[in-house]
Formats: structure tokens, sequence, C-alpha cells
């Protein structure tokens, strides 16, 4: 059997699909020089050090010590890789509709998110008193940092039964009060407890976070319902400025880059033609929908967690509502 021309562009395509990541070699016509850079032979195919590399700059945090080990397992994934390449290439899958669909999406995926970096490149970086007002700003993150120790309670739910569950939240004398008012009302809902860090809350509620006392409760809307979080109890763990300062530093570079990008991309829509078509159409007419900041936040990773659908504010706290009986009240201690 034949396969496909290896110079063609849907072999170049395939191959960075099933790897992951696309292969940026170098070309020359010296001959020896072009033997200088292939590590191994596989069939008739070569694969290059360039390729080696390319991956091996992928890995982050890879001591040069390391570098000899990393690059020999690399290699033999590249083999085995070419060798699945290679007899995908038998059997046509590169021909195959999804696999064609799934090529287009991920070359369109990579070219899209570098406009994005390069876009990203002319944001400058903080200055020192950026940093120092950020961290001033911010107490809750760091000079009154907090452990959290929480309980939550997901409840499904529509937006019409949340001012009622709110309310029994106020109302409900400890957490055992408040479950057993779901479950006598046919509430489905999944318990959990997690300890974490205030670095690690929702940043659009941590204010409220700071606020509240062990004991309280907040109720928060979620897509699918509505989130409860107790605070079971809590302990001060404060961060320096000199600790907090490369956090910061690369948060706030990170949200330059990201502002940059979206204000560059809506001068884009402003500028040009966009016609939504068939149903579409109807949607975009009865509430246009503004840009999703997707395609930044992918190129501008944030060290910030992601918000949720709505804040909340804390609930007064019930009576007895110690950890033990918040535990006992969720099912998840005896």
């Amino acid at each position: 059997m034949t396969r496909m021309s290896r110079a063609g562009p849907g072999r170049t395509v395939l191959v960075a699909a099933m790897a992951a990541v696309f292969v940026l070699a170098g070309c020359s016509g010296d001959k020896k020089d072009k033997a200088s850079q292939t590590a191994a032979k596989v069939n008739k195919e070569e694969i290059t050090v360039h390729q080696i590399n390319f991956v091996m700059q992928q890995q982050r945090g890879l001591k040069p010590e390391q570098a000899d080990a990393a690059g020999r397992r690399i290699l033999e994934r590249l083999i085995d890789q070419e060798l699945a390449v290679q007899k995908a290439e038998d059997l046509k899958l590169d021909r195959d509709p999804r696999v064609v669909q799934q090529l287009e999406a991920a070359k369109r995926e990579i070219i899209a998110r570098a406009y994005a970096e390069k876009t990203g490149e002319a944001a400058t970086k903080p200055t020192p008193e950026d940093i120092k007002k950020y961290y001033d700003e911010h107490p809750a993150l760091f000079k009154e940092r907090r452990i959290y120790s929480i309980q939550e309670v997901g409840i499904e739910a529509t937006p019409d039964q949340l001012p009622a569950l709110r309310q029994h939240l106020q109302d409900a004398k400890s957490i055992g009060d408040f479950v057993e008012y779901l479950k006598a009302n046919n509430f489905k809902f999944t318990g959990n407890q997690a300890v974490r860090a205030a670095e690690q809350l929702p940043l659009n509620m941590l204010d409220a976070f700071a606020k509240m006392k062990d004991g309280q409760a907040v109720l928060a809307p979620t897509p699918t319902g509505a989130q409860v979080i107790v605070l079971a109890g809590s302990r001060t763990e404060p961060v320096d400025e000199a600790r907090a300062r490369p956090a910061i530093e690369q948060f706030l570079w990170n949200d330059a880059k990201r502002k940059l990008i979206e204000a560059d991309m809506k001068s884009m829509r402003e500028a040009a033609t966009i016609e939504y078509v068939g149903k579409f159409a109807e949607a975009a007419a009865s509430a246009p929908a503004a840009a999703e900041p997707a395609l930044a936040a992918s190129a501008a990773d944030s060290v910030a967690p992601p918000p949720p659908a709505a804040a909340a504010e804390p609930a007064p706290a019930a009576s007895g509502l110690g950890a033990d009986a918040i535990a006992k009240g969720m099912g998840l201690k005896k």
C-alpha cells in the first residue's frame, strides 16, 4: 500500500495533532548538517534533534542534569508516535472526515493562540509601585490571609427557588436543620469538606469570606442551582510583601496582557462584518452576545481562580454551628 506524500500539509498537521505539538524544525541544504541533526530513522522517515528539543522545551522545571535522560525518553515516544502515524496513513485515517475536522480545529486553535501571545507581548511588566499597591489593597490575600476549613453543599434548584433556600439557611439553627429541609422538599444535593487558602477562593467572594466568622454560611447561585458554603473554622497565615511579590507581578502582567488582547479583539469585531445566520441570527437579535474573553485568558493565564456565577453575602451565624455539627448534619461524619 502506498502512503500519501510525506511533504504534504496533511502529514505535518497529522503529526502535530497526535503529538499535541507542532515541530518547528529548520531546513538546510547541507546533507552533512542534516545528518548531524538526525536522532533516529523509522523505516524511511527521520526524527530530528529539533523535534526532541521542541518537546523538551515544553517540560517545565527540567533540570540540566536531567536533559540527557529526558531526551532519550522523548525520542522513544517520538518513535512510537511515528510508527502510529505511518500505520494511520496506511489505513487512510488521515482522510477520515472526523480526523480532518479535528486537524483543522487544532490548526485554528494554535494560530489563534499565537495571535494572542503576540499581542500580549506588548504588555509592560508592573512596576514595584504597582506591586506594592496591589499588596496593600488586598489584605485578605496577604497581610490578613487565612486558611479556611469549609463545608460545601451543592444544591440542584431553579432560580425561583433560591430566595426560599436563602431564607431557610438564615433561619436554620444548624446545618443539620437546613439539610433536613432539603431532604423534606426533595432537593438533590451533595456534600463536601475542604481546606482552602485565601488565594484558592474566588476573588469576588474573598472579601465576604474575610468578614465571615467561624460558623457563618454563604449561599452563592450556580448554573445548576446554588452552593452553600459554611465556614467551619479558620486560622491566620499572613504572607509578607517579599514572598508575595513574584506572584503579584505575574498576576498583574498576565492581567495587562489579557486587557490588551480583549481591547484588540473588541476593535477587530467592531471593524469586521459579522452576520449571524438561521437560529443564531434570532438569538443575536434578542440578546447580542459580547465576545468571550476565552482567547485572552488562554494566552495570559491568571494566577487568580475564576469567579463564580455571582457573589453572595454571608448569612447570619446559626447557633451551635460548630465543625462537628456541620459535618454530622451533612452526613459526612457519624
